[in-house]
């Protein structure tokens, strides 16, 4: 049976129509950004501690020679991107569970958006200066 939008208005109370809570259909989204970077996370994870294994024992001229080869540069970067994105998707999906006060829950998910950002932003760039620098 197929519930018609009237139905569906009717089943939320009318505190939540005043307030104009209830599905805005973003928890889907974030949910499926969640499990897709946490799959992509699995290759790139493998791929980076082989990498780690393969590189035990090396000096800083074979770690940079490593970094500065195209492949690597490209997977280190998708890493990084992927596993920042992914820790602040989870990282707000506790501040949204457990933090109950309203600005404090909107002040913690700014700091945790932008702290990951910045972090993101300040590993790639370390990467791209090590595998620029020739």
């Amino acid at each position: 049976m197929v519930e018609t939008t009237t139905q569906k208005r009717q089943l939320r109370s009318n505190l939540s129509r005043v307030r104009g809570l209830g599905s805005t259909r973003e928890g889907v989204h974030h949910w499926w950004a969640q499990r897709m970077s946490a799959v992509a996370l699995l290759p790139l994870s493998m791929w980076f501690v082989y990498s780690l294994i393969t590189l035990t024992g090396a000096d800083y001229q074979s770690f940079h020679a490593w970094v500065s080869e195209f492949g690597n540069s490209v997977f280190l970067v998708l890493l990084i991107v992927t596993l920042f994105h992914h820790a602040q998707l989870g990282v707000t999906v506790v501040i949204e569970d457990y933090v109950h006060s309203e600005a404090v829950k909107m002040a913690m998910i700014m700091i945790v958006k932008y702290g990951s950002m910045l972090f993101m932003a300040s590993s790639i760039f370390a990467v791209l200066k090590i595998s620029l620098a020739g």
